[in-house]
């Protein structure tokens, strides 16, 4: 079940993907057009907190929330995906109410507003690809698509999140889907 690619996609890596960047990640595909295409991996946390990354707001001092590996592409600076409403400002909408980007304004009030489904992630880094690259990848068979769910984003545990994706497209792929997971290889 092939999806268009485009902003709101889940980019999952093919069992024979060996690249270890990417291998058995899930991304979040957050730009795409003839410039090229910009994404952040949802499935791989690292033993960093957020406020190692931001040492600058006080607020998420101690709070303990990870910061994941975006990508491997400037990998010294932080990115933001936030899901809640309304959208902040500066912030590139995704889908369904998830947008990149806002300040860290956006973080505080997440982290202060009692009982809010507001939700955010912290990225290392992220992944991008030149013009024609993404699709040159398509054709080879590394990636395969389907619509972005805010849940899995969010809610699911990283570690899991390959493996689950996987078997939801069907019996071909339920041998590699119990492939060790390596959240190491960032």
């Amino acid at each position: 079940m092939a999806q268009e690619l485009g902003k709101g996609i889940f980019l999952v890596a093919a069992p024979s993907l060996r690249d270890p960047n990417f291998r058995q990640t899930v991304v979040l595909l957050c730009e795409h057009g003839p410039e090229g295409a910009l994404g952040v991996i949802v499935n791989r946390p690292t033993a960093m907190s957020i406020s190692e990354a931001l040492p600058q707001v006080p607020i998420i001092e101690g709070a303990g929330h990870v910061l994941y590996a975006g990508g491997p592409v400037q990998t010294n600076q932080v990115m933001l995906l936030y899901r809640g409403e309304p959208l902040p400002e500066n912030s590139h909408p995704v889908f369904d109410g998830v947008c990149l980007g806002g300040d860290v304004g956006v973080v505080e009030r997440v982290l202060t507003g009692n009982g809010t489904q507001d939700a955010f992630r912290a990225y290392l880094g992220y992944s991008g690809w030149g013009p024609g690259q993404l699709e040159s990848e398509m054709k080879t068979g590394s990636w395969l698509t389907l619509p972005a769910d805010s849940t899995i984003v969010f809610e699911k545990d990283p570690s899991q999140v390959w493996r689950e994706i996987l078997l939801t497209f069907g019996d071909e792929y339920r041998r590699y889907a119990d492939m060790p997971f390596d959240p190491s290889q960032n």
